[in-house]
């Protein structure tokens, strides 16, 4: 009995350590990763100069500045220009004007106010017909794609878990794609949780005409 107590105690201490611990990890992981913006600086106000020791977090409060910063000033016509200019000289590099531009197009895409990218979460037989899996709906295929497919079809980002950032992209039979009753943030927790934390049941509104 005394042996099941200690035992009930101690994952008890687990279930809370344990989050916190991963939680502050990645938050370090992060900030320390932020924090090599810091060698941007000159040396003469690089904050351990000013100060005398290191500043945790400075870096990450300079990256954040910077952005902000820089789309404050692609916000306005001088800023605008300046952007098109800095395409059009990346456009004249090979390689990098190939590189550049694809990361370019998946990144508006993703960050736009208007893009359509991982605005739902669908079922998807994967990655065989006898097992289902979440999936995000990333639009339609395009191009000479077109041209080989016989019917409507979509094009679904399926994600590995325990990280999401890595998966595979397909493009699936419309009438094979369940979309789900289920917002992208609890898809991602589903998948990122590995099946532990479900998604709250959400009640359908049943009306008559």
């Amino acid at each position: 009995m005394r042996g099941q107590l200690i035992k009930r105690y101690f994952i008890t201490g687990l279930l809370i350590w344990v989050p916190l611990s991963i939680t502050f990890w990645v938050l370090s992981l992060i900030v320390g990763t932020l924090d090599q913006s810091l060698h941007l600086l000159p040396e003469s106000v690089h904050p351990q100069r000013l100060f005398g020791f290191a500043i945790p977090g400075a870096g990450a409060v300079l990256t954040l500045l910077m952005i902000f910063l820089t789309g404050l000033l692609a916000a306005n016509f001088i800023g605008q220009k300046l952007v098109g200019w800095w395409e059009k000289l990346l456009a004249r590099i090979p390689v990098v004007n190939s590189v550049y531009n694809s990361v370019k197009q998946v990144s508006d895409t993703i960050f736009s106010p208007n893009g359509n990218a991982f605005r739902k979460a669908v079922l998807v037989n994967y990655p065989h017909q006898e097992s289902w899996t979440i999936a995000f709906l990333t639009g339609q295929p395009g191009g000479d794609v077109v041209n080989h497919l016989i019917g409507e079809h979509v094009s679904v980002y399926v994600p590995t878990t325990p990280n999401p950032t890595s998966g595979f992209f397909l493009m699936l039979p419309a009438n094979k794609v369940i979309e789900l009753d289920m917002t992208v943030d609890e898809a991602l927790k589903y998948i990122i949780s590995m099946g532990v934390v479900a998604p709250p049941p959400h009640t359908r509104v049943i009306t008559n005409t």
